[in-house]
C-alpha cells in the first residue's frame, strides 16, 4: 500500500521540483560591427554606415524574459527587449535618405530603434541531470525606427512587423552549480533574416530561487526590399539575474 501510495505521489513531487514561473533580467552594454542602411533601397537613396556616423558605441541594453513553465517539459516564454540609442556625427559626402538629403560636414542626428516584443513555445525533449535540450518557435513583433536630423532638415523610416522564428536552447550542468547555457532564436528565408543567439555560464545560488549569469549575445539581421535596406549586427556583454517562484 505504502508504495502505491508513493508511485502515486511522485509526479506531483516531481511537479513541485520545477519552478512555475521563472524571470531573468538581463542587462549590459552592446556594440554594433554593422549598421547598413538605405532608404528608399533605390536610386532615390544613399547606402550609408551608421557605424561610421552614430560609432559602434557602447550603448546600453536590457531585457526582461517571464517564462511560463505549463508542466515539466513545456513553457512558453515571453520577451520585452527595448534598445534605442541616439548618435551625433557627420556625413563625408551627401546622403539621400527618406525623402531628405543631408549635406557634408554638418552635425547630423542619428537615432535608431530596434524593439524586439516576443512570445515562444518551447519543449524539453532531452531532460536528465545533466543535459536538457528544448526546441520550439517563437512569434516576434519588430519595432523599428531610423531617423536623421540636421537643423531643420529631418525624416525617418519606421516598421512594425511580424517575424517568426524557430526555437533551440541548451542547459548544461557541467558541476554542482554551474550551467553552460546556449540560446538560439533565428529564421532566413526570403528578402532578411534574423538570429539572437547567446552563450551565458550560470551559477544556481539555489535550485528553486535562481542565480546570476554572465555571457555573450549577439543579433545579425535586416532586410533587403525596395523600401529599405538595413542590416545590423549587435554584440552585447551581459549579465542577468534570475528569479524562480
Amino acid at each position: 500500500m505504502f508504495m502505491v501510495l508513493l508511485c502515486t505521489a511522485a509526479p506531483a513531487i516531481l511537479a513541485q521540483d520545477v519552478s512555475k514561473f521563472v524571470v531573468d533580467l538581463e542587462s549590459g552594454p552592446v556594440w554594433q560591427s554593422r549598421n547598413d542602411v538605405q532608404i528608399p533601397n533605390t536610386e532615390a537613396g544613399t547606402r550609408f554606415s551608421l557605424v561610421d556616423l552614430a560609432g559602434e558605441g557602447p550603448s546600453p541594453a536590457v531585457r526582461l524574459y517571464l517564462t511560463w513553465n505549463i508542466s515539466e517539459r513545456h513553457s512558453l516564454r515571453s520577451l520585452l527587449a527595448p534598445l534605442a540609442y541616439t548618435k551625433t556625427g557627420s556625413f563625408s559626402s551627401q546622403v539621400d535618405f527618406a525623402g531628405e538629403s543631408y549635406l557634408p560636414g554638418d552635425p547630423v542626428d542619428a537615432t535608431y530603434k530596434f524593439n524586439s516584443w516576443r512570445l515562444g513555445y518551447r519543449y524539453r525533449f532531452l531532460d536528465n541531470e545533466r543535459l536538457k535540450l528544448s526546441v520550439g518557435f517563437t512569434a516576434k513583433i519588430r519595432d523599428a525606427k531610423i531617423k536623421l536630423t540636421q537643423g531643420s532638415t529631418t525624416s525617418e523610416k519606421t516598421d512594425v512587423g511580424f517575424v517568426p522564428l524557430i526555437y533551440l536552447g541548451n542547459d548544461w550542468r557541467f558541476a554542482k552549480q554551474w550551467h553552460l547555457l546556449f540560446d538560439f532564436e533565428g529564421l532566413a528565408g526570403g528578402p532578411g533574416r534574423a538570429f539572437d543567439v547567446a552563450l551565458k555560464l550560470y551559477y544556481a545560488i539555489n535550485d528553486r530561487w535562481g542565480g546570476l549569469s554572465a555571457g555573450y549575445r549577439t543579433l545579425e539581421g535586416g532586410a533587403d526590399v525596395e523600401s529599405v535596406y538595413n542590416f545590423a549586427w549587435l554584440h552585447y556583454a551581459l549579465i542577468s539575474g534570475t528569479y524562480r517562484f
